[in-house]
């Protein structure tokens, strides 16, 4: 029997787990490695992206969100001067990193310091979208559907 390790799936999702939608849009190599990131869930509703982009300039990253999707590139500037590596540990090439992200969630801001890229997103819900209690007609005595009405108003 063959298993599957969804893990690479997980990575690039924030704010949902919908599989069926994460397999049919996933790409079928896997995904890329560098740079690295973090994913972290700040609070309920808040969510974190932190890259490391060592080498980086700001004027090399481009972040760009399009509907469910979070599309971050970095392009190497080339150095005109011809420079010789004994050793070449830091990475320096080209890359390009999407995320998936759930409905109502935004990218609020990004800042770049000490090459790490971070990016802050929040998932705003719409109140016709919330979760709302609806009232049985003729379940309760007047004075608690009046109670209840107001609660709900508040």
């Amino acid at each position: 029997m063959r298993a599957f390790d969804l893990t690479p799936l997980y990575r690039s999702a924030i704010g949902f787990d919908r599989l069926a939608h994460l397999l049919e849009s996933q790409r079928a190599d896997a995904p890329p490695s560098y740079p690295p990131y973090n994913i972290e869930l700040v609070s309920e509703d808040n969510y974190r992206i932190v890259m490391a982009l060592a080498g980086f300039d700001r004027a090399e990253i481009d972040i760009v969100a399009e509907r469910d999707t979070l599309h971050v590139a970095g392009r190497k500037r080339k150095d005109e001067a011809q420079r010789t590596f004994l050793h070449r540990g830091i990475a320096a090439r080209d890359f390009e990193q999407r995320f998936q992200l759930a409905n109502h969630v935004k990218v609020t801001s990004a800042s770049f310091d000490n090459g790490m890229l971070t990016i802050e997103l929040v998932r705003e819900v719409p109140e016709a979208h919330k979760p709302r209690k609806i009232a049985i007609d003729g379940a309760a005595p007047q004075g608690q559907a009046e109670v209840f009405e107001q609660r709900e108003a508040a």
